[in-house]
C-alpha cells in the first residue's frame, strides 16, 4: 500500500513538472512591445508569437487605428532595415474593422520595431519596440 501512495505521489510530481515546462515554453514563445509613442498611434502594444511554425504580430484590443489616409504595418530589424509590410485598412475592412494581426513575411530576419506608417504623407504616427529583436 505504502508503494502505491509513493508511486502516485511520483507520478503526480512528474506529470506537474511536465505541465510546469509546457506553460513556461509557450510563455516564452510570446513577446510584447512597449506601448505605442507617436504623434497619431499612441495606446495598444503588439505580441509576437509563432503560429504553424509561422511568425505573428497582433496589436492589441486597446489600440487605436490613427485616421490618416493610408496607415500601413512597418518593421524594422535590428540591422536598421525598414520593411513596409502591409495595410491597416482595405476596402475589405470597412468601419472600424482593420488588419489587427499580421504574418511576418519570410524575407524579414528579425523584429526590433514596429511602426503605423502613414504611406500617403510619408509620415511616422507612432512605434512599438520589443526589448530583444524577435523571430
Amino acid at each position: 500500500m505504502n508503494m502505491n501512495k509513493a508511486m502516485q505521489f511520483l507520478l503526480r510530481g512528474l506529470l506537474m513538472a511536465t505541465m510546469l515546462f509546457a506553460v513556461s515554453a509557450v510563455a516564452q514563445d510570446a513577446h510584447t512591445t512597449g506601448q505605442f509613442q507617436g504623434p497619431k498611434a499612441n495606446k495598444g502594444h503588439v505580441t509576437h508569437s509563432t503560429r504553424d511554425g509561422k511568425s505573428v504580430l497582433t496589436l492589441s484590443d486597446d489600440f487605436v487605428v490613427p485616421d490618416t489616409p493610408d496607415p500601413h504595418w512597418q518593421l524594422v530589424d535590428s540591422d536598421g532595415n525598414v520593411y513596409l509590410v502591409d495595410k491597416l485598412k482595405t476596402k475589405a475592412f470597412i468601419g472600424d474593422k482593420y488588419k489587427k494581426e499580421i504574418v511576418v513575411p519570410g524575407y524579414v530576419k528579425n523584429v526590433k520595431k514596429v511602426v503605423i506608417w502613414c504611406a500617403w504623407a510619408e509620415a511616422n504616427l507612432g512605434e512599438a519596440s520589443f526589448s530583444s529583436p524577435v523571430m
